[in-house]
């Protein structure tokens, strides 16, 4: 799917971390023309002369503050863990009538990290893309990465009807379906749909690893679908992950915790020889997996749609 090309939608936007989410909305927005300049900014100048090198932002800046001077819209794109004190840090730079966005997996602490420290006549829309790869860095964006999937916004009280309209658009000019959701809710939507698998991919590479009886090198060579897309899962970023679910407790315990009484009854079910229960319970989840295929969200080829590995 390709955007068409379009009149810009902000004149500057200001991208303040430069990994896998800021770089795709880059060349999404390059695609689409839906920015007039785009600056950006990452802590580490490693990433900085990364982001020059291949040509990521029409400028790269030296400081956060530098970045949002002038934009009309500025990008949040650091661990959740880390908004709030880039949220300080750039406050006086930010333009009167600017809007302020991010793209944190949690929202209830993004909003209570970020919304104090925004002066007022600056708009604050969190928003959430549910795109991704296992891959992070300033290289590892690609213009498509939002083709077809959703991105949610979460106004705020008092957030402006134009503000969000604006942001709807420019989510929509990067191919994204959009939908708005109350804070609490999407994240335990998110602790479902996101945060408990990434958990459970985790332990379940950590067990892997810790059973002496299976060498590494088994491990490695015999991992079949269900394994492999594990780690896959499991390789995504550490910061990032540890900054969710520190930030989404709550709701993450209680999604694990309605997850340990699925297990435990189909411990039951396996030691008892409940064959019927065993054949109910995977009937119904498969039906949740052609659900995901049917809405356009996957494919049913191989590895999970990713198809052959690039070399």
């Amino acid at each position: 799917m390709s955007a068409p090309v379009s009149a810009p939608v902000y004149n500057r936007v200001a991208l303040i971390g430069l990994g896998l989410i800021a770089s795709s909305m880059f060349w999404a927005m390059k695609r689409a023309g839906l920015a007039g300049e785009v600056t950006g900014y990452a802590r580490s100048e490693e990433t900085r002369e990364t982001a020059r090198r291949i040509g990521l932002c029409d400028r790269v800046c030296d400081s956060a503050p530098e970045a949002v001077e002038g934009a009309d819209l500025v990008v949040l794109c650091v661990p959740v863990g880390a908004m709030g004190a880039v949220a300080a840090e750039i406050a006086p730079a930010l333009a009167p009538g600017a809007t302020v966005t991010d793209v944190g997996s949690v929202k209830r602490h993004v909003i209570d990290a970020v919304a104090p420290h925004l002066p007022d006549g600056v708009h604050f829309v969190p928003a959430h893309p549910l795109a991704g790869t296992e891959h992070s860095g300033p290289e590892s964006g690609f213009a498509e990465l939002f083709d077809n999937r959703w991105s949610l916004l979460v106004p705020v009280e008092g957030s402006a009807p134009e503000a969000v309209a604006k942001l709807r658009a420019l989510w929509e000019g990067m191919g994204a379906n959009v939908d708005e959701m109350d804070a609490d809710h999407h994240d335990l939507v998110l602790a479902v749909t996101s945060h408990a698998p990434h958990l459970i991919a985790y332990t379940m590479v950590g067990v892997a690893d810790d059973l002496r009886r299976v060498t590494d090198s088994e491990v490695i060579k015999y991992s079949a679908a269900g394994f492999r897309d594990f780690t896959r899962i499991a390789a995504s970023d550490p910061t990032m992950w540890r900054d969710v679910f520190l930030t989404n407790k709550d709701a993450t315990l209680e999604i694990l915790g309605r997850f340990t009484e699925e297990l435990f009854a189909l411990q039951r079910a396996i030691r008892t020889g409940d064959g019927d229960h065993l054949h109910d319970y995977f009937t119904r989840t498969r039906a949740i997996r052609r659900g995901i295929i049917e809405a356009g969200q996957d494919t049913a080829a191989p590895d999970f749609g990713r198809g052959a590995p690039s070399t």
